[in-house]
């Protein structure tokens, strides 16, 4: 999830006159950004843990000086703080694999160092299983979401506070078809969505409502608000379908300069800020509250001119993140790679329909099996040999290449995910040496 809200319009833009006309066209030019793919971009989240007692919650104290630590370095990526505390690095869009991988690299390297001087380490897990989790940001945008997310249960506190992702981003597509027509990579982005779910499920539940799941982490995610967070129809054309569901999503909250708690609306839908003006919150919608309400809005697929792939758990170990990243860019950007992976997705489409994921049996057989669901495992077995071959047509580093196989032989061809490997989610394991990570 974002941690920032984006820059405000100027004050005669955000509350200009603005209607539900207005609305439409502006989603429709924002939200789909066309052309030849071009770009590739990622965010790592991660939990920030003691190194020798990473079952203990770290003092807030402690866990603000390291954000601080780290987010003054000069830095290539964007770092942010999650709710939870986590650490989020953001790259700046790259024009290659390489230069994406590169500049997050050295970010991650700069931050260890300066979190090993004070006894902290970075651990790549999908949920912190420590309990009970807690939230360490105090803010207008936090406070109003979690007001708004406890009306429907707990799942709302549990992404905020204890979630952790590996979000990919591609250029959303050609208006042309083909292996890049947006159109086309839309809809493959959502089947293959459980693909992925599966193969990089990282947050393996042993009690309470996900208890055997391989990823509880979209558990959660399917439990919060559904127009909030179920994708929309893939029946309808894209820009129809996002434009439809994001004005028919409820108001998470009412923005203002001069109150310290912001308004949380019950029931009032963008669409019905827009046709009834001032009423509900004694104020008309503008256009920055538009631009705000797409940052509250949490599909797994979230077209913001590109498309950002939000439904993959945070990898283990220094190198993990490296994996999805370079697998998503292959399945995407390259054609060969493209047309199998269209070919998988659409198999899948045949047998599970096209029910809004991450709620339809496809999506939750994905996170409570990983891959020991046969068709799931074969599905990630043709994508990962589609990847692997693509890379270096991609200009793929040695070292890419390496854990992407790695990976593969671990996992896919055994039926297997990172939540399998039991002892890599136990925090009371010790670190094995002084250099090494969790």
């Amino acid at each position: 999830m974002p941690s920032d809200s984006p820059a405000r319009p100027t004050p005669e833009r955000e509350h200009a006159p603005f209607s539900e006309a207005a609305a439409e066209d502006l989603l429709h030019g924002i939200c789909f950004k066309t052309g030849p793919p071009a770009l590739i971009g990622a965010e790592l989240e991660w939990l920030v843990l003691d190194a020798e007692r990473p079952w203990l919650p770290l003092p807030p104290e402690r866990l603000s000086a390291a954000h601080e630590s780290a987010r003054s370095l000069p830095l290539n990526s964007r770092i942010t703080v999650e709710p939870g505390g986590q650490l989020e690095f953001s790259s700046a869009p790259a024009a290659s694999l390489r230069a994406c991988v590169g500049g997050l690299q050295a970010d991650l390297a700069a931050v260890r160092g300066v979190l090993d001087a004070q006894g902290l380490v970075l651990r790549g897990l999908g949920r912190d299983p420590r309990h009970p989790p807690r939230r360490l940001l105090a803010s207008p945008r936090y406070d109003a979401m979690e007001t708004y997310f406890d009306r429907t249960g707990p799942a709302g506190r549990a992404m905020m506070r204890a979630s952790a992702s590996v979000q990919v981003c591609v250029d959303a597509g050609t208006e042309e078809p083909g292996p890049f027509g947006y159109g086309r990579r839309w809809r493959m982005s959502h089947l293959l969505g459980a693909v992925f779910v599966a193969a990089f499920a990282n947050s393996p539940a042993r009690e309470g409502p996900y208890a055997g799941w391989k990823c509880a982490r979209q558990g959660i995610w399917s439990d919060i608000d559904a127009r909030r967070a179920l994708a929309p129809s893939l029946e309808l054309e894209p820009r129809r379908a996002w434009t439809r569901a994001a004005l028919d999503a409820e108001v998470m909250c009412v923005r203002s300069d001069a109150e310290e708690v912001w308004a949380v609306p019950r029931g009032l839908t963008f669409r019905d800020w827009l046709r009834r003006g001032a009423g509900p919150v004694g104020r008309g919608a503008g256009v920055g509250d538009l631009e705000y309400h797409l940052t509250t809005l949490f599909p797994p697929v979230r077209p913001r001119g590109h498309l950002e792939m939000r439904m993959i758990d945070a990898q283990p170990g220094d190198d993990g993140w490296l994996v999805p990243t370079a697998v998503v860019h292959a399945l995407f950007d390259d054609a060969e790679a493209a047309e199998t992976a269209y070919r998988v997705a659409k198999g899948l489409s045949d047998r599970y329909g096209d029910a809004p994921a991450p709620r339809n049996a496809l999506w939750r057989t994905a996170a409570e099996s990983g891959l020991a669901d046969p068709e799931l495992r074969a599905a990630a077995g043709a994508c990962f040999r589609a990847a692997r071959e693509a890379l270096p047509r991609l200009g793929a580093g040695s070292r890419v290449r390496d854990v992407v196989g790695e990976f593969e032989e671990r996992f896919v061809r055994r039926g297997r995910c990172p939540a399998d490997d039991a002892a890599e989610h136990d925090l009371r394991r010790q670190p094995a040496g002084k250099g090494q990570r969790p």
